[in-house]
């Protein structure tokens, strides 16, 4: 069985949260996945300020600050995959999400061990814009520059979906999700991404 976690990005509970529980049925349908749905929202996250300190200290967690970043770093590297999500903040990802990914410092010393480390990990990348052509694609591909960096497995959606599922909701919060052709696709980016997953990991 294979562990794959979703993180929402948003600070409200709204679409993106929606979105990103779609993908996370469309893995579980799969069978043999076991899901978490990590949100950032209301969780204190302190700014990465590129002192190195976990660098020098061969740490594989930030160092300098004790706060709500320091249980996800297990959660990431116990995982299997992973798939991300956004609502767009002016044409790219939002503050949580941005301060979550600078965090992501000290794995240096964990490729550094081990290069392979990450190597079967897989990522996905879900973005939900105020309109239909609102900047999802620059918040999706700051998410899968995020998996990039770590050199994990890249997963898109199939035929259409190049980088990843893109929804709309207003962006005024005056309604509910009402794109159901992006829930489909947020729904079969979850099974893409969870059977790609299993694949990378038979043999473990």
């Amino acid at each position: 069985m294979v562990k794959i976690i979703g993180i929402c990005g948003s600070p409200r509970r709204k679409s993106s949260y929606a979105a990103l529980r779609e993908a996370l049925d469309g893995a579980l349908e799969t069978g043999d996945v076991e899901v978490e749905l990590i949100e950032l929202r209301a969780r204190k996250l302190n700014f990465c300020i590129h002192c190195n300190k976990c660098l020098r200290e061969d740490a594989v967690r930030c160092t300098v600050y004790e706060d709500d970043m320091t249980p996800l770093y297990e959660k990431v590297y116990q995982a299997d995959g992973m798939i991300i999500a956004s609502p767009v903040y002016e044409m790219n990802i939002t503050a949580q999400l941005a301060a979550f990914f600078n965090r992501f410092r000290p794995t240096w010393n964990i490729i550094k061990k081990d290069p392979t480390f990450f190597n079967r990990k897989v990522g996905a990348a879900i973005a939900v814009g105020g309109t239909r052509n609102g900047g999802q694609e620059g918040a999706l591909n700051a998410i899968l520059g995020f998996y990039h960096t770590q050199g994990m497995v890249v997963c898109n959606g199939g035929a259409g979906t190049y980088a990843g599922a893109s929804l709309w909701n207003p962006g005024d919060g005056s309604g509910e999700m009402d794109d159901p052709e992006g829930l489909k696709r947020a729904r079969a980016l979850g099974a893409k991404m969870a059977d790609l997953t299993k694949r990378l990991n038979l043999d473990n």
